[in-house]
């Protein structure tokens, strides 16, 4: 199912492969086809969607329109359509894209994003608000206010107590597959650099990536600088947060 086809109409492109903040400062190994921030799309097609969907079901409305930035390779798309929410997948690669089934899909990099489309939901998953780069961090979250219907809400995940405290050699099992950390070290800027493995008995991954700690207060300060405010922490540990319109 092609962008063109599917997408609602668009004022987006994405960037040259080798620009982004990302394609600079993340790599990643392993078989098949890796994106320009490091992203396995086979590795991304094999993770399971833990308890994100339940996340997101539980605080957005029934039924709505759902604008999932940087979908990877539908691993939240599926199930979120699965319960109602009429899904559109965003996300730089077209390789990634193609593994989604039944969702119009639209081609852009995130902080390039602008749909003539509004949507009761924006969704900015996997950690991406702890981007290394402030200003790339502003600019998703720009591009979350942008799309937002009246009344609609922005549902952020961040990384939390756990990120932090994991440490270099640490290793677990996860659904079938062993996930290490490599590598956890100081990078430029104050933040972080790591490097995780990701092992199945037929195929191994890695992704190198930077990352940084944002704190109640720098995060509800990036949300204020984007139009946004929170309204609510959305579980115990506050790693998912609902941002409304200010």
């Amino acid at each position: 199912m092609s962008s063109e086809e599917t997408a609602p109409a668009a004022h987006a492109a994405p960037a040259p492969h080798g620009v982004t903040y990302r394609a600079r400062h993340h790599r990643g190994t392993g078989p098949g086809h890796i994106t320009p921030d490091g992203c396995s799309v086979s590795l991304y097609a094999r993770l399971p969607a833990g308890d994100e969907p339940e996340i997101v079901a539980a605080a957005a409305p029934s039924g709505a329109t759902l604008l999932e930035l940087g979908s990877g390779a539908g691993r939240l798309t599926r199930p979120l359509r699965e319960r109602g929410f009429r899904v559109t997948a965003v996300d730089e690669s077209a390789e990634m894209l193609a593994q989604i089934d039944g969702a119009p899909t639209v081609r852009s990099t995130i902080e390039d994003l602008r749909l003539d489309e509004r949507f009761d939901v924006v969704l900015l998953a996997s950690f991406l608000i702890n981007t290394a780069d402030d200003a790339l961090r502003d600019a998703l979250l720009r591009t979350c206010a942008h799309h937002l219907a009246p009344g609609g809400a922005v549902l952020v995940q961040r990384e939390g107590e756990w990120h932090r405290t994991r440490t270099t050699g640490e290793e677990w099992e996860h659904d079938g597959m062993t996930v290490r950390i490599a590598l956890r070290e100081p990078a430029e800027g104050g933040a972080k650099r790591t490097r995780m493995e990701y092992a199945f008995e037929d195929a191994a991954w890695s992704q190198t990536f930077v990352s940084h700690d944002l704190d109640e207060t720098d995060f509800a300060q990036a949300l204020h600088r984007a139009g946004l405010t929170l309204d609510a922490y959305l579980t115990d540990d506050r790693t998912w947060a609902r941002a409304l319109p200010r």
